[in-house]
């Protein structure tokens, strides 16, 4: 009797479980979102796709299905990628700040030179109103983008260099630097007494290596991911002139096929890969700077002196963007880092007193 009862019990117990495994623990797919990027598997823009990806598909309870190409997998380069995300056949891209100055002028203000003291004023402003603003003004522009959040994608941009440390503007003078195609920061090299040379990404090593260029401005980790001390890259000063923002962006075209539901947890989950993507450059520098220095590379830091004559030499770069673009967008992002500067302030004072 006892024995039957096991095993009737038993046999409950695998229906049940066949019932369940045969039963769909998830709706059917009934979206795909495309994220691309050009960087590599290794960037922190991978990393936090991953957690968008996971947030997505677990949140939507299948609903969504998430697919990622790094490294040029769907699109080969900047125009080719913003081409597909603006006729909606790409849900989500990554541009640099000099990236989105080429299809949103205006935006290049966030790429002014020495505007944020360190990261907790820029990642304070860049969760703050003024994103609210520049969203707001994309969708005016009808660009075809939507700005979801704006996280790092490598630090600072510092000025690296072949055959000198840079430790004052004056070293700059006749420097061949190499730039991104984005007219502001050709302008910042120029303001220094430089040579402005836009490459393509891929073809910076090469450059550096057979002289076309003698220095480049990026962050540290971007450095070492790319092997520059292999191609002669051998001093880094520093200086700390932009923060390496990454603007992360939605097809408007796509967006609006999103039911508002799902447009939440996608937003929901860019702020996530907000968090990985700003966090993990921070963590991954160290190794970066220790590395640059085991290859035989010299870091400087300039001094406050130092730092203020890198400032007074490009501070003709204000007046520059309000002659392209006028005051509008500067006198908004200036209003913006000054209530972040009293923010954080603030917070310091009150846990001091």
């Amino acid at each position: 009797m006892f024995t039957k009862i096991i095993t009737s019990a038993l046999g409950v117990f695998f229906t049940a479980s066949a019932m369940i495994v045969a039963s769909p623990t998830a709706e059917a797919q009934e979206y795909t979102i495309k994220i691309a990027f050009l960087g590599s598997p290794q960037d922190e823009d991978y990393d936090g796709s991953m957690v968008l990806k996971d947030y997505i598909e677990s949140r939507s309870n299948g609903r969504v299905g998430v697919e990622i190409y790094p490294a040029g997998q769907f699109c080969n380069n900047e125009k080719e990628c913003l081409d597909n995300l603006q006729a909606g056949t790409l849900e989500v891209y990554i541009t640099t700040i000099g990236g989105f100055g080429n299809v949103f002028g205006p935006g290049q203000v966030l790429d002014l030179p020495y505007m944020f003291a360190n990261d907790r004023i820029a990642e304070c402003v860049f969760d703050g109103p003024f994103v609210d603003q520049l969203r707001q003004g994309v969708i005016e522009a009808d660009v075809g983008m939507r700005l979801m959040v704006i996280s790092n994608t490598g630090g600072w941009r510092n000025f690296g260099t072949t055959n000198k440390q840079i430790r004052t503007p004056a070293d700059i003078e006749g420097v061949k630097i190499r730039t991104i195609p984005a007219e502001i920061q050709q302008e910042l090299v120029s303001q220094l007494g430089g040579n402005p040379t836009a490459i393509a990404w891929p073809e910076v090593y090469t450059s550096l290596s057979t002289g076309v260029v003698d220095g480049t401005k990026n962050g540290i980790t971007d450095i070492m991911n790319m092997k520059f001390p292999e191609a002669g890259l051998k001093y880094l000063t520093l200086d700390g002139h932009a923060y390496m923002g990454a603007l992360w962006w939605y097809s408007d075209a796509a967006w609006q096929g999103l039911p508002d539901d799902l447009r939440r947890i996608v937003f929901d989950g860019m702020n996530h890969l907000k968090t990985v993507t700003r966090a993990f450059p921070m963590r991954r520098q160290i190794e970066a700077y220790d590395a640059f220095r085991e290859s035989g590379g010299q870091i400087y830091v300039p001094t406050a002196e130092e730092k203020a004559a890198f400032q007074e030499a490009s501070s003709g770069m204000r007046q520059w963007y309000i002659d392209q673009y006028g005051s509008e967008w500067l006198e908004k992002l200036d209003a913006a880092v000054s209530a972040c500067t009293g923010s954080v302030d603030a917070e310091f004072m009150a846990a001091n007193s």
